[in-house]
């Protein structure tokens, strides 16, 4: 090989890298674009974007999870209780607004997480009929290892990007997700 030929292979090399590599959306939106022009298709490259990410962030989560024998529900209301610092306890109230989900749903998640010994219901102190939910040992270290292996598993997803796109990243969907929490 010349030094003029392995120079060109170098550029070429380096232009593809340069340039980013070509995605399914990519072909979904040329392929939109195309038959509905008179749509604007282009703000695909964000949300379809983000639904494939999402469907592949379930997949990763929910393996890393059964590594620990817990579901995502479990993880996030364990991972609820164990952020609360210790003692490890919320109100269910606490819970429902921390994880957005129905009461109902709620009862029935903590009830579930109680009889596999992950949580334990407690008398509330200063409301009779009420009860707070306390994070056992068991749940503790069921959490912090599901944890563990879900960071090493999101952290494969971003690990070969520059370290400053991954906070821009974070800074643009920050501010979409802030924007409609504000909406409701």
């Amino acid at each position: 090989m010349t030094d003029r030929s392995h120079q060109n292979t170098s550029q070429q090399h380096t232009s593809r890298q340069d340039s980013p590599r070509k995605d399914a959306v990519d072909g979904i939106i040329a392929a939109w674009a195309r038959e509905r022009p008179d749509l604007p298709v282009e703000v695909m490259e964000v949300w379809s974007r983000v639904t494939r990410l999402a469907r592949r962030l379930d997949r990763d989560r929910a393996k890393a999870f059964s590594q620990w024998d817990l579901e995502g529900w479990e993880f996030d209301v364990l991972a609820a209780l164990r952020r609360s610092g210790e003692p490890y306890q919320l109100s269910p109230g606490q819970l429902l607004n921390e994880l957005e989900v129905a009461s109902g749903t709620m009862t029935n998640r903590i009830t579930r997480l109680s009889d596999r010994g992950l949580v334990r219901r407690l008398p509330h102190p200063n409301d009779g009929r009420g009860v707070i939910v306390e994070l056992t040992d068991e749940g503790r270290d069921r959490v912090d290892g599901a944890l563990a292996a879900l960071l090493e598993s999101e952290g494969r997803l971003l690990d070969s990007m520059d370290p400053h796109v991954v906070e821009q990243l974070g800074h643009g969907l920050r501010a979409v997700l802030a924007r409609q929490e504000e909406l409701g």
